[in-house]
């Protein structure tokens, strides 16, 4: 595997479906068939401070036998955390594998230069300064990013764009890292994030997610890739599928009520006083969207209040977030990923863990992490359809789907 280039995509795939498809097919087009393919994807829950619909294992799988070789779990913290961790937590999962040649993702502007000078603008002390004095101006993070950066470049526009955010955010912890990895974008195509369904267009994950909740499934299962609709179909017949954290919502709200003041302040990143409103909200709300509504205003995106929320329900806090992966956890793979895994048993950074038993030979660091990452597989089952699956323990259990 010496010689061929690897690409690495850093995803959620919740749910898989075609546009997923056509990036690995493309990422082939561009690096040769002979291309192997690492994604690297969410566990259980997601960036959106949101239980993933179906488990990691069959979404995985599903990824494997949609054109990955290998899929390896990113580390919980990173993977419900903003943009920026989340990129920085899936670029440095990437570069631990010691393999991988390229970074792959869509984008809406297809133009990897652009976005990286966006990255050398974001990183740059001049940035940073003006940034402070537009957030002094009470506007959301978000505006007050993009105005300061259009006082820099004429690529600041970029910003406004979900998946282009991402992409900087992909190029910001490349720089930050000094990393030897190629950024390779391509226009992404299909309906935008968040975006309607349209028949012969790629869709968007968020709107297969709304008719599952909507009830209408077999509508869902049509848009997913089918390898993903199959998996789906084994969830549900096994009582694990649909995972809806509606079902969990007393729970949630049972955990907001007790936690005292100092707690909710240390989910507050950015020490600007949101804990506050969290609490006061979380202590009085009878439900979690009641919750997020009484706490928002216009600063704070509605997701970032979903993931502070998300993270007091899972006992997460940011110090909980690893500087750097201790671990590397391989969620499923074929042949040619099997293959990848014997190089990076000689090539990783750290450990790969392909039995999790093998973390108590780890440092302390890599054990707590294990520890959190197995609590919160005991708390995403409590949502599966069918309580009789949802034994707790399987974490230390469970290990890859071998194809």
């Amino acid at each position: 595997m010496n010689s061929v280039q690897i690409a690495g995509i850093i995803t959620e795939y919740n749910p898989l479906h075609s546009g997923h498809v056509h990036l690995m097919e493309q990422v082939r087009r561009r690096l040769g068939p002979e291309c192997g393919v690492i994604c690297v994807m969410s566990g259980d829950f997601v960036q959106r401070g949101d239980f993933a619909l179906v488990g990691k294992y069959a979404r995985a799988e599903a990824a494997v036998r949609s054109g990955a070789d290998l899929v390896i779990e990113l580390s919980l913290p990173w993977a419900v955390s903003s943009a920026e961790r989340f990129a920085d937590g899936g670029v440095q999962t990437l570069l631990a594998t010691g393999v991988v040649t390229h970074l792959a993702f869509g984008s809406e502007c297809g133009d990897a230069g652009a976005l990286m000078r966006v990255a050398q603008v974001l990183e740059s002390r001049d940035f940073s300064h003006r940034l402070r004095a537009r957030l002094s101006d009470g506007v959301s993070f978000a505006a007050a990013r993009q105005a300061a950066a259009a006082e820099l470049t004429a690529d600041a526009a970029l910003l406004g764009q979900p998946n282009n955010v991402l992409g900087i955010e992909y190029c910001r912890s490349i720089l930050r890292h000094g990393a030897d990895l190629t950024v390779l974008t391509l226009p992404r195509e299909g309906a935008p994030h968040d975006g309607a369904l349209v028949e012969g267009v790629h869709p968007s994950a968020s709107a297969i997610r709304a008719l599952v909740e909507e009830g209408k499934r077999e509508q869902a299962l049509s848009w997913m890739a089918p390898a993903m609709a199959q998996a789906y179909r084994q969830e549900e017949e096994a009582g694990r599928a649909p995972v809806l954290g509606q079902r969990c919502e007393r729970a949630i709200l049972a955990r907001l009520r007790t936690m005292t003041e100092a707690e909710y302040a240390a989910l507050d990143e950015g020490r600007e006083g949101l804990y506050r409103r969290l609490y006061e909200a979380g202590h009085t709300a009878a439900a979690v969207e009641q919750v997020l509504e009484t706490a928002k205003t216009k600063r704070y995106a509605y997701a970032r209040l979903r993931r502070m929320v998300l993270w007091a329900y899972l006992g997460l806090t940011p110090g909980d977030c690893p500087p750097a992966p201790p671990y590397l956890r391989p969620l499923a793979a074929n042949e040619s990923g099997r293959q990848i895994l014997a190089e990076m048993r000689e090539r990783a950074r750290v450990p790969v863990l392909t039995r999790a038993g093998s973390v108590r030979r780890l440092d302390a660091r890599a054990q707590a992490l294990f520890v959190l990452e197995s609590r919160a597989a005991d708390l995403y089952s409590l949502a599966y359809p069918d309580l009789r699956e949802a034994q707790g323990g399987r974490a230390w259990k469970d290990g890859p789907v071998m194809i």
